[in-house]
This record gives C-alpha cells, sequence and structure tokens, in this order.
C-alpha cells in the first residue's frame, strides 16, 4: 500500500493576493475580532466561510473571489479596494498590482477610486484618456462630479473624438441611455467640438 505524499498547502503569491491577506488581518485584529468573530459575521452575512478559512486566507493559503472579498470588506466595515491596496498613497511608494505591475501607491488609489486609468498607454493623449475612462468605467452622476470638458481640434482631435463616438455607440448598442452619457460634460456631445479656452485640447 503506498502512502500519499502530504498535501502542500496554497500559496498565493501574486502581489495583490498578498495585500488581501495582510489586509484582512489588519484590520480583523483592529476590530479586535478573533477568526471565529468574522466568521459568525460572515455567516449571518449570508457568506459563510469558517474559521480556519479565514486564517488560510490570513496565511495566503486560501484564495479570495470576488464574492467573499466583497463580503469580507462588507463585514469587516471598510471599502472593497481597501483590501486591496496597502493603507498608504504615498507618491514615493510603489505598490505591485497584479496584471498592472509596479506604480505609485497614490496612481493605485486613484485607480481604484475611480479617477483615473492605471496606466497611460504610450503616445496617448492624458486628457481623452481620462474621458474615456470616466465614459467606459464610471456611472453618470460619477463622472459629472469629476468632469471636464473636452475640446478636439485638428485632425488628431477628430480622429479621437471619432472613437469616443465609437465607444458611444458601442454603449448604446449594450442598452445604455444615449442622453444620459451626454450629461458627461456638457449639454450635448457636439457643444465639445466647438473650441474654447476652459478645457483641455485634444490636438
Amino acid at each position: 500500500m503506498t502512502t500519499q505524499p502530504p498535501r502542500v498547502p496554497t500559496q498565493i503569491t501574486d502581489p495583490t493576493g498578498r495585500q488581501v491577506a495582510a489586509n484582512v488581518r489588519r484590520v480583523r485584529e483592529v476590530r479586535g475580532w478573533s477568526t471565529y468573530d468574522l466568521s459568525r459575521l460572515l455567516k449571518e452575512a449570508g457568506r459563510p466561510i469558517a474559521p480556519s478559512a479565514i486564517a488560510k486566507v490570513e496565511r495566503g493559503e486560501r484564495r479570495v473571489d470576488v464574492g467573499d472579498l466583497t463580503a469580507l470588506a462588507a463585514v469587516l466595515g471598510v471599502s472593497p479596494s481597501s483590501l486591496l491596496l496597502p493603507l498608504d498613497d504615498s507618491p514615493s511608494r510603489s505598490v505591485e498590482v497584479t496584471g498592472g505591475g509596479s506604480v505609485g501607491a497614490d496612481v493605485a488609489w486613484d485607480w481604484a477610486d475611480g479617477k483615473r486609468p492605471l496606466r497611460w498607454a504610450e503616445g496617448s493623449d492624458i486628457g481623452t484618456a481620462n474621458f474615456e475612462y470616466r465614459l467606459y468605467a464610471r456611472p453618470t452622476y460619477r463622472r459629472e462630479a469629476q468632469g471636464v470638458v473636452l475640446r478636439p481640434r485638428g485632425a488628431r482631435g477628430q480622429e479621437q473624438l471619432a472613437r469616443i463616438r465609437e465607444g458611444y455607440r458601442l454603449l448604446s448598442a449594450a442598452g445604455l441611455d444615449l442622453h444620459e452619457l451626454q450629461r458627461l460634460d456638457a449639454e450635448s456631445f457636439e457643444a465639445l467640438v466647438e473650441g474654447g479656452d476652459d478645457g483641455p485640447s485634444l490636438d
């Protein structure tokens, strides 16, 4: 009879996974809760995770799926982003974001808070990139709170405008209300091509 080798524990190696593990432990301990307390609260919230599984999460031996992440954040009384990132937004600190590489902590938090893309594509216009980020990633009123009027000029500006218009078309085809989308920056999208001195140019 052959003996099965002992099971090697899962080890979470990606940087965001490790950060989640550290943050769950940090917030749980700040709350003064045991793993049993947290497990009980998760069960009451409809997302049961055993105390032993929570301990594995904190040791980086159990993967946290998106349902677990949102339940942990809700029960711990924090935002999901506060479990994904270190509690430090210093520009001098680098943060490893899984799939995104190393960025400044302030950039990572701005991205998680929906304020800007994680990275600018090489050769991209920052104003256009910000516009598209808000268009594709933020609800209407969240976009308005960060609104900036873009005024495309020149051939390059018109090309970028055409790309943004295509984004509008795709969003409309997906069932989103174009009237609401047009509230992004101005009374109508056509107003953005008139020019002016009160917004970044796209030329």
